[in-house]
């Protein structure tokens, strides 16, 4: 007999008659012969409603008293689906998440989970009862019983963390749309349904945007190997499978503070090419990927900083054998792209032939800013300079100079306590045959970008600048680091760029601005006016072209590129606000993800 997590949301559960239809759906898969745990979100909106309702009484209320009030929403949840159930002729409890044993920190409002303890509800299951879980709340201790909530996402991290603890067999989340889908439906009604789809690959899709399911449930399926499936409320479709590594046992202590490294990763056969002072203006980029994807050549990290004035770098790291072939493309695409009518240089090409290329993964990083500010601490301690900068929901990477990766390496591995290896792989053989190069494509027009300007070029300038950040608790997503240096009052010195999100956007400007005198660097420019398009697909490394398609269904729409950043599987570009939805849904169709009928979202 398997056992059975399923967790609904607020629209699943917003009417009577709504929670009646979960209750049937519960009842039969008892009836299939499985045990069954559900959690469920407060009703409706419910959870506004009693945000507004605390407004009205106070400007500035306490984030513990706003915890006792919002948990509440869910207790009225579980009590009428258990109600559901018996009148159904189906034994069930309703249990809050102090009853069901969730312990999390004394972090009011945004609290993760530490452990949970299970032992109640095996009771009731081994009795044959459905047992109904309040999600979105804990307690921070088992002596005072203080109420906590999880934040934005709570209901799917309480689901999948009692998946885990647990050993269920599945943990299944019911919402408003059939599954997981190529973008989002709201956009882009033809958006195609995915029967399959990877952990990594999710939990991209998931931090740009997709509000399907929040990260930190995806976090914890990968790191406890919990088998989630996405499923419609309204519907008896399969829904989509998110696919989870084989993962060895692992303490469910400190379930979501674990370690947040779980290896280190180098590639030493790597080179560097830029091409500096290339034209800002649409299809620029377009034209230099082509020509690189009509070469077969498989481009790895892709880089595309800010500059003052009417011109941008453009650096692109290849595998060493790979070198020359790149070289000779950048060097005979450079004489036609000139800055301007008015400035006609030529793009310049610089070559470093041997670069290394160190990354930290694990599924543990998602929303702790200090990790990749740690790394950037851990090789400006050991004396190695970082040339670029990669970022990505499970990995941070940094090109080196070679002859500094196995210390890189090392250090590293000391200092996150890990050992040299890389992430276990999310792929089956099913979803081998059904991988495509791009999954999905999210937009996130939420962001700000942040420039730096005149940042002094030297080992631990990137630590201190993203762990002031870090310490004023400001998440970075992505991280571009020019290639053009320029020499100020005898000191080398480059711009940096990264994106945040725009509520956090004041705060690292004035944190930056505040520190600007101490450590060296310029100018702190804000810009949050911008959208930040993404492809996301685990099957795009060995899939040269996939960029080079990406930007020319930009350019087509004469869209301008005013950041790229790339991971191994995903490449982000950053572009105006304004043009958002149109870069979407021009990519989106540049990949033939659409499918043949449209996907209509209750409301």
């Amino acid at each position: 007999m398997a056992l059975i997590v399923q967790k609904y949301g607020g629209t699943s559960v917003g009417s009577t008659e709504r929670i009646l239809a979960v209750a049937k759906r519960a009842i039969a898969t008892v009836n299939a012969g499985n045990s069954l745990v559900v959690v469920v979100s407060a009703m409706g909106k419910t959870t506004d409603g009693l945000v507004k309702l605390a407004q009205e009484i106070s400007t500035n209320p306490s984030r513990r008293e706003m915890d006792m009030l919002l948990s509440t929403g869910e207790q009225v949840s579980i009590a009428l689906l258990a109600m559901a159930l018996q009148e159904l002729g189906q034994p069930a409890v309703s249990l809050t998440g102090a009853q069901v044993g969730i312990v999390t920190e004394a972090e009011h409002s945004r609290a993760r989970i530490l452990h949970i303890k299970p032992e109640r509800i095996d009771r009731h299951l081994q009795d044959g009862k459905v047992v109904v879980v309040a999600g979105f709340q804990g307690i921070s201790n088992t002596s005072e019983l203080e109420i906590t909530t999880l934040g934005r996402g709570g209901s799917d991290t309480s689901a999948v963390a009692l998946a885990a603890a647990l050993k269920a067999s599945c943990c299944e989340i019911y919402t408003d749309v059939p599954g997981i889908l190529t973008t989002d439906p709201r956009l882009v009604p033809e958006a195609q349904l995915m029967s399959e789809i990877t952990c990594d690959e999710m939990l991209e899709l998931a931090s740009l945007g997709a509000k399907v399911l929040h990260p930190r449930a995806v976090e914890i399926a990968r790191n406890y190997g919990v088998e989630l499936v996405v499923r419609s409320s309204w519907s008896d479709e399969p829904g989509t499978r998110v696919v989870s590594p084989s993962v060895p046992e692992r303490s469910l202590i400190d379930l979501e503070i674990a370690r947040p490294v779980s290896g280190v990763e180098l590639d030493s056969e790597q080179a560097k090419l830029a091409l500096l002072r290339v034209p800002d203006r649409p299809g620029v980029a377009a034209r230099l990927f082509g020509e690189i994807a009509r070469q077969n050549l498989d481009v790895d990290l892709i880089i595309q900083s800010i500059h003052e004035g009417n011109s941008n770098d453009i650096a692109f790291t290849v595998s060493t054998p790979m070198l020359k072939r790149a070289e000779a493309v950048a060097a005979a695409i450079a004489p036609v792209l000139r800055s301007s009518d008015s400035a006609p240089d030529e793009a310049e090409v610089m070559v470093q032939p041997q670069i290394a290329k160190v990354s930290i993964a694990g599924a543990g990083m998602i929303g702790r800013p200090g990790v990749a500010a740690q790394m950037f601490a851990t090789l400006s301690a050991a004396g190695i300079n970082i040339q670029m900068i990669s970022t990505s929901e499970v990995k941070v990477s940094c090109a080196i100079d070679a002859v500094d990766g196995d210390r890189a390496v090392e250090a590293l591995c000391a200092a996150f306590e890990v050992s040299r290896g890389v992430m276990p792989s999310t792929r089956t053989e099913a979803a081998e045959e059904l991988l495509t190069p791009v999954r999905g494509v999210a937009l996130d027009l939420n962001q700000a970008r942040l420039a730096i300007r005149q940042v002094p070029d030297r080992p631990g300038t990137a630590a201190k600048l993203f762990g002031l950040l870090a310490e004023h608790n400001i998440s970075v997503d992505s991280i571009i680091q020019s290639q053009r240096c320029r020499i100020i009052d005898g000191v080398p010195k480059r711009d940096i760029a990264c994106t945040v999100a725009q509520i956090d956007a004041e705060a690292a400007r004035n944190t930056l601005a505040q520190a600007s005198s101490d450590f060296g660097w310029g100018e702190i420019v804000v810009d949050t006016a911008i959208a930040k398009v993404s492809i996301v697909g685990a099957g795009m490394l060995g899939h040269p072209g996939v960029a080079a398609k990406m930007f020319a269904a930009l350019a087509q729409h004469n869209i301008n590129i005013q950041m790229i950043a790339t991971s191994e599987i995903k490449i982000s570009c950053v572009v105006p606000q304004a043009d958002g939805v149109t870069a979407l849904k021009a990519i989106h169709a540049a990949f033939g993800l659409a499918g043949t009928g449209k996907i209509q979202v209750p409301a």
